[in-house]
């Protein structure tokens, strides 16, 4: 595969992520055509104008859409986020049943409209709904996946950045496991440029605790649920976090992203989508099977994996 030239993206819902994603795709010239669709015909089509009047100040990006499906038509990428939101209480688990039926009613529509597209869902729970995705589509795992843990990935690096006095870019760190209440850091591998996280330093000091980064790890897990708590939905970061994805794609990147897929085999997790270290590129996603896990890690990925699948189990997937 190779960089997709004159690539289209259509993003699938016109709500606070779904527009965050297409001002980010536009800002970061992420695509050459973006297109917006909803089923609510007056705010798709108020958002679209709204996008449309600032794409002078973008790069190369056009931005159409409406409540029309022809606008999905052909596209390279597919970015879902319609659904049910998410609101103050509630985990992302809760939300499980009812997206899984808008994903049956939906999905077989874009397939007929975007055969060969890569499909990544950010709706929640994305992990659940990922392998309801890959079931009705019928699609290959590569092909259908989620934005998993790369928004909770860079929620880690900028809280460790911050406390190391270092660039985000410098710190090599991973949020892995389901997106939701049993993610999980894998400590194991992460670093500071070259250095193992525990033996930073700053002006001679050891920077990094176990107890400090255990803190850590609960701030992340429950970062989305603050930004809800004070004003009703996470959109920005996860917005930025998706475009990002969707460069990877089109520009066959073949960057590494903590994404998640349908497992098969990888540590004893077999049918379930979890994020691992990933290699994104033109063909879709690629799970790193050589990752380490200690067996810490390895126990908590498995618990992860338990978790998601009494959901699938109860909701018949």
């Amino acid at each position: 595969m190779s960089v997709i030239e004159n690539s289209t993206l259509a993003i699938i819902g016109a709500g606070s992520v779904g527009t965050a994603t297409a001002y980010a795709a536009m800002i970061r010239g992420s695509a050459r055509h973006v297109r917006l669709y909803d089923i609510d015909a007056a705010r798709v089509d108020a958002e679209v104008l709204d996008l449309a009047h600032g794409s002078q100040f973008t790069g190369a990006s056009d931005i159409s859409g409406g409540a029309d499906l022809k606008h999905v038509e052909g596209a390279d990428v597919v970015v879902i986020t319609a659904g049910a939101k998410q609101h103050p209480g509630q985990t992302r688990l809760d939300l499980a049943a009812t997206n899984v039926e808008i994903l049956r009613g939906m999905l077989p529509k874009l397939l007929e409209r975007a055969p060969d597209a890569v499909y990544l869902l950010v709706t929640n729970p994305c992990d659940v709904l990922t392998v309801a995705a890959q079931q009705i589509s019928g699609l290959p795992s590569s092909r259908v996946f989620s934005s998993g843990t790369v928004l909770d990935t860079a929620r880690l690096r900028w809280k460790l950045a911050q406390r190391a006095g270092v660039a985000q870019s410098s710190v090599h760190a991973h949020i892995v496991g389901e997106h939701g209440d049993t993610e999980f850091p894998l400590w194991s591998s992460a670093s500071i440029g070259v250095t193992p996280l525990l033996e930073w330093e700053r002006e001679g000091t050891r920077v990094f605790h176990a107890a400090e980064l255990d803190a850590l790890s609960d701030e992340v897990r429950n970062a989305a649920y603050q930004v809800i708590a004070g004003k009703g939905a996470t959109n920005y970061a996860i917005g930025l976090s998706a475009a990002r994805i969707v460069e990877a794609v089109l520009h066959d990147e073949h960057a590494i992203l903590p994404v998640s897929s349908v497992l098969s085999g990888f540590l004893g997790v077999d049918g379930v989508a979890l994020s691992i270290p990933t290699v994104v590129s033109a063909r879709g996603a690629d799970p790193v099977v050589t990752t380490p896990f200690d067996a810490t890690e390895t126990a908590a990925l498995q618990a992860s994996a338990q978790a998601l699948a009494s959901v699938q189990s109860s909701l018949g997937l």
